[in-house]
């Protein structure tokens, strides 16, 4: 049974009194959740028995399961079930799109641990190769990044969007290998048990995740970036652009962590990009 759909009531099957009663319900979750029969239909303004109708309709045994129902739905958060007020036009969009992005980026600035961020490049650069994990949209945006950045530095890198696939690589790991894991929430325990088995394996680990999180818990070196967000449900993560401006800064420093190496390796790209498409160095440095 979807409650949401039924207590919003998009087909029009509500009586007056229900859909008083089911905007109410939406409006004061938690209050209809801990609220006696008699308490809500007092609050609403209907009667015991509208109540019992109304939970009936939505498909309900009676008023005791509509409150476990109705205590699920909100499971997955209230603002889901009560949404931001959506912005109007293009130009307030913008303003709350670049806004958030620009907060994220301070308060990255302001709370990244630096010797982390010194001692993952380290690893990086001493690696053999790099194994990068990650899944789930972003993460994976992330450890791509991560790919698309280290490679044109020298840095032999894999980067992997396949729960199984990382599981079977952290199986066959080898000596000289440090993987790199990304987990915005920090909970995704198909990641965790991977690097818990690197960890008996003796493979070092380096995640940017949530401080104190299973992931984090994990591994050997956390690059923690915790970032509040917002209601806006329809707004795309702004902790995104915190993950990324951490991935250049660490990209930044392994290249300094061997200068000659990426040097070589930037060159050897630009050249073949300026002869074989560009025509000349003006374009944007990388591609």
């Amino acid at each position: 049974m979807d409650l949401f759909h039924a207590l919003s009531d998009e087909d029009g099957r509500l009586s007056s009194l229900e859909t008083k009663l089911a905007q109410f319900a939406l409006a004061n979750v938690d209050f209809v959740v801990n609220s006696s029969i008699s308490d809500l239909a007092e609050r609403a303004g209907v009667s015991p028995p509208t109540v019992t109708r109304f939970c009936r309709r939505l498909g309900c045994q009676g008023y005791s399961d509509f409150k476990v129902q109705l205590a699920k739905m909100a499971y997955v958060g209230l603002r889901y079930l009560k949404p931001e007020a959506p912005t109007a036009t293009v130009e307030e969009v913008a303003q709350d799109i670049i806004s958030k992005a620009q907060n994220a980026l301070f308060d990255l600035h302001r709370q990244l641990d630096l010797g982390a961020i010194e001692k993952a490049a380290q690893m990086l650069r001493g690696a053999d190769f790099i194994q990068a994990f990650g899944a789930s949209g972003n993460s994976a945006m992330v450890v791509n990044e991560l790919h698309n950045r280290l490679f044109r530095l020298g840095c032999r890198i894999n980067a992997s969007n396949d729960h199984n696939m990382n599981l079977m690589i952290s199986a066959a790991a080898q000596p000289g290998t440090v993987v790199f894991g990304s987990s915005y929430t920090g909970r995704d325990m198909g990641l965790v048990h991977c690097l818990k088995l690197l960890r008996q394996h003796g493979i070092p680990t380096i995640v940017m995740t949530q401080r104190g999180s299973p992931v984090s818990d994990a591994a050997d070196l956390t690059i923690a970036i915790d970032m509040q967000e917002g209601k806006n449900i329809f707004r795309p993560t702004s902790t995104r652009f915190a993950y990324l401006a951490a991935i250049d800064i660490l990209a930044n420093m392994v290249a300094y962590a061997d200068r000659n190496i990426a040097l070589k390796a930037l060159r050897s790209i630009k050249e073949e990009l300026v002869r074989n498409r560009d025509g000349d160095d003006r374009q944007l440095l990388g591609d």
